[in-house]
């Protein structure tokens, strides 16, 4: 009876230290002289074989890192995708302000991006996958939402709160309305969205178009670019849109969050994801076979099984491209967000660039720098401020020509670290890409296309004709009116005189 219970017993998991403990009881049977010689000899061997099960999965749990749990802030956008009706000209809004209307119809897939940050490397400042590494740059970013890096100091949270009569000039709103509406939340000042969609309401059905597009910009950058508080654009929000230069600090908040919220286990992400996500799936496979997903794979499971053959490294769009490669003191470039500041690596992203990878990069390229903001006994910000007016960009005559390879030196590197950093999921490699990945990829969130985007933005085509048609109806008047005027105006000042040099 003891024997029987015993066997059903050892069925259970052995994980847990009363399985361990079963294991030593079950071994000491093997030599209790009472049990008839060949239940000792079985005894033995089972609990043996037990305690190498155990072991083995002692050592598989080992080779594999635990997982975090993320979110994302992902702010309701239902009330500024609406006032997509009111730009009349998509092609001069995406010229002056760049790929803004895209990031509004881009939904990044929640299973994806927690399974990317799985990946984040903390010593490296990268995603580290099992032999390959992909990390966004400045000048990928600067692509994705067509804002270009202009050649100075970028946001840094030093300059001065901007006061009522500079938020007057750059949205146009009455003074009193944004003195009335100005408040603070969570310590920081701003203005609450709903005020400010209001107010491009009200200038979007006047077709004051400058008006309008100060205000839907202002709040593209305050929701979506760099959210924060639910609701509400803060002052942070409007230095970076006066100054016209957010990708590095677009860089740097995806960066001060994702190393922040990995060194504390995980939470809420505050970054752009919709940037994030386009970053991402343009260096996925672009294959039918890894898109449609057949086996109906999760996504832990896909990256897995992906090789640096696999990925899709180098878009033409960079082919002029020169890298920033490193600021004054540093050997790689500082970043400031809007909550620290943190260094990443080009030196690590030079295929995504179209230039080789060739060995493994030296120590001191790598050098780790991060602080959260207000937390900064070694002064970085300043050095950051500082080293940012000094900027070291490198091209083909300095890393050579463009051919998007990375030699054996290098790969072994990326794996031997994979090895040490261990992978958060299984490892089921080699696995054919022709039974990889579901179609969760949805194409509105790679749309470059202006046109495309603002369709789909659109709820009727003939909503934006008649905005359109009545813009410049009313345009055509207005410039009637002020002919008439001029007419009456010349006639009053020419024609007395005229008259009067008639009379006797």
């Amino acid at each position: 009876m003891v024997y029987c219970s015993s066997a059903v017993f050892m069925k259970k998991t052995v994980e847990t230290t009363a399985s361990v403990a079963f294991c030593n009881w079950w071994f000491s049977l093997g030599f209790c002289p009472r049990v008839p010689p060949r239940e000792r000899l079985a005894c033995t061997l089972v609990a043996f074989a037990h305690y190498l099960s155990f072991a083995l999965l002692m050592i598989w749990k080992d080779k594999k890192r635990h997982t975090k749990k993320y979110s994302f802030r992902q702010p309701d956008l239902k009330e500024l995708r609406n006032l997509t009706s009111y730009v009349l000209d998509p092609l001069g809004f995406k010229a002056r302000y760049g790929k803004l209307l895209p990031l509004l119809t881009t939904q990044g897939d929640e299973g994806l991006m927690g399974t990317l940050v799985q990946f984040y490397d903390p010593l490296y400042h990268c995603f580290s996958f099992p032999d390959f590494q992909l990390l966004p740059t400045l000048e990928e970013y600067a692509h994705l939402v067509g804002i270009p890096i202009l050649d100075q100091v970028p946001f840094s949270g030093l300059e001065s709160i901007p006061t009522s009569r500079e938020i007057v000039d750059l949205l146009h709103i009455d003074e009193s309305l944004v003195k009335a509406h100005m408040t603070s939340k969570g310590g920081i000042q701003g203005l609450p969205s709903e005020f400010l969609i209001a107010q491009a309401t009200v200038y979007g059905k006047a077709m004051s178009e400058d008006a309008f597009e100060a205000i839907f910009v202002l709040l593209i950058y305050g929701l979506i670019l760099f959210p924060n508080i639910d609701k509400f654009v803060d002052v942070n929000a409007i230095r970076i849109f006066s100054a016209l230069n957010p990708v590095p600090t677009l860089l740097g908040d995806t960066y001060v969050s994702l190393h922040l919220r990995n060194a504390k286990g995980g939470g809420a992400i505050v970054c752009c994801l919709p940037l994030l996500y386009k970053w991402f799936i343009s260096h996925l496979p672009q294959t039918n076979a890894f898109k449609e997903n057949k086996g109906c794979l999760r996504w832990s499971t896909r990256p897995m099984s992906l090789t640096n053959d696999d990925i899709s490294w180098y878009d033409r769009a960079y082919d002029g491209v020169q890298i920033i490669d490193s600021c004054g003191e540093f050997s790689n470039v500082p970043l400031l967000g809007t909550c620290g500041g943190i260094s990443y690596n080009p030196v690590l992203a030079r295929r995504q660039l179209g230039f080789p990878l060739k060995d493994k990069p030296s120590n001191i390229l790598l050098e780790g720098v991060f602080f959260q903001e207000g937390k900064d006994p070694q002064v970085l910000k300043a050095r950051m401020v500082r080293a940012w007016r000094k900027i070291h960009k490198k091209g083909r005559s300095e890393l050579g020509p463009k051919n998007c390879i990375a030699l054996e030196p290098y790969i072994a590197w990326v794996r031997k670290r994979a090895s040490e950093y261990l992978m958060p999921y299984d490892y089921p490699r080699p696995t054919p890409l022709v039974v990889a990945g579901p179609s969760t990829l949805p194409n509105q969130g790679v749309i470059d296309d202006p046109d495309d985007a603002w369709t789909s933005l659109l709820p009727q085509s003939s909503k934006f004709l008649k905005r359109r048609y009545d813009r410049l109806a009313k345009e055509k008047a207005d410039m009637e009116a002020a002919y008439e005027r001029e007419v009456k105006r010349l006639r009053a000042t020419y024609l007395p005189a005229s008259r009067a040099s008639r009379d006797p």
